[in-house]
């Protein structure tokens, strides 16, 4: 029996989006989430965590893990909302307190199902998604320990409220960042003949970087490659001597991802030298690429048929995911559930359909029930034979 209505879901969500907290900084996210857990009688497990919640239903050995992610973005919120965000300049523009309702609801029911579970399920409210540290940090505590298989979910503004999709293989890509200096010669602006304009030179660089991702690499290849912020000079008569500029890259393939760290590096230098500046790059790692053991991705497309969800599979997503280090650890699905917002994610006035909240709650309570029995069931085949 369903163990929460849908408007304390609801309600949760949207005390979550009143209170948005970035990366790494969920304490009062965190204390709520607790709280609410709590009073459910859901046991939480100790890892000696700052931020994020980790808890657990059921008993026996076997395990499976559902995961939501809790931090919002830096961004200032533009939708007008009566339960909008409180925090200025910080907004849940990428739906993490949906993804944190849906969970909350999962667990809600499979501790009403508890003494019925053949096995448990550990639910992982997960910080510091947005900067990719979260993730990490979970699996250095141990919380996978004891983990078979693991599912998440991100809610997907581009398609319908009642629509579901994932893919075997790779799915969300990696999500590189980049810085790129430039040093040229300050110099008058009336007088640049006197200096090397490193306004110029990063210019350059930068139109030679979108040549080299549409020229350099196959078209089939899902590769891109984002300037997203510039910083130079302060003053309008004064050619600064320093530029420095930034952004993300992004591929589907390994071999791409090594060898487009390479061929931007040598653009870089080269062509600071061939302006009389220099340049230097540094590249940072980011989550790498999210690739969905094709089993369980079937599985749960099979679960979200039953569920009543309309079911397809995912195009590639050119986004980032750190869900992606837990499945290089062990197995698990990651799906798409559709939000059907005007605005996209990262968005000021992106504004997910609430009415996926409980339906989604209701399918990963089904999911990690099934999973479970399937994992037995499994076990049990491999002692017969």
């Amino acid at each position: 029996m369903t163990q929460f209505s849908q408007q304390q879901l609801i309600d949760w969500r949207r005390e979550l989006h009143s209170w948005p907290e970035l990366s790494s900084h969920e304490v009062e996210t965190t204390a709520r989430l607790r709280g609410w857990l709590q009073a459910a009688g859901i046991r939480l497990l100790d890892y000696g965590l700052e931020t994020g919640v980790v808890a657990e239903i059921g008993q026996g050995d076997t395990v499976i893990a559902l995961r939501a992610d809790i931090d919002a973005l830096p961004i200032h919120e533009a939708t007008g909302l009566s339960y909008r965000s409180r925090h200025t300049g910080v907004m849940h523009a990428c739906g993490h307190d949906v993804h944190s309702a849906v969970m909350l609801g999962a667990a809600l029911q499979l501790k009403g199902q508890e003494a019925q579970l053949p096995g448990r399920i550990r639910l992982l409210f997960q910080p510091g998604e947005e900067n990719a540290t979260g993730a990490r940090q979970f699996i250095r505590a141990g919380v996978l320990q004891d983990v078979q298989a693991i599912f998440g979910m991100h809610n997907e503004p581009g398609l319908p409220t009642g629509t579901f999709a994932t893919r075997g293989g790779a799915f969300y890509a990696n999500a590189d960042r980049f810085v790129i200096r430039v040093n040229g010669k300050g110099a008058h602006a009336a007088h640049p003949e006197q200096g090397v304009d490193s306004i110029v030179v990063a210019s350059q660089i930068i139109q030679a970087l979108q040549s080299l991702t549409s020229r350099s690499f196959n078209t089939l290849d899902s590769l891109v490659l984002s300037i997203t912020r510039i910083d130079g000079g302060k003053t309008w008569n004064v050619l600064p001597g320093e530029v420095e500029f930034g952004g993300t890259a992004r591929t589907h393939d390994l071999l791409v991802r090594q060898q487009l760290e390479q061929r931007v590096r040598r653009l870089v230098e080269s062509v600071a030298v061939a302006q009389g500046a220099t340049a230097t790059l540094s590249w940072h790692a980011g989550p790498p690429v999210l690739e969905n053991d094709p089993q369980w991705a079937a599985f749960a497309s099979d679960i979200a048929q039953q569920a009543g969800y309309r079911v397809q599979t995912a195009d590639l997503h050119l986004g980032g995911e750190d869900f992606a280090f837990y499945l290089q650890l062990i197995p698990g699905a990651f799906v798409s559930i559709g939000s059907a917002s005007d605005f996209g994610l990262h968005h000021g006035g992106f504004n997910p359909d609430e009415a996926l909240i409980a339906p989604a709650a209701s399918y990963f309570a089904q999911l990690a029930q099934q999973a479970l029995q399937h994992l037995n069931a499994r076990c049990r085949d491999v002692i017969l034979s």
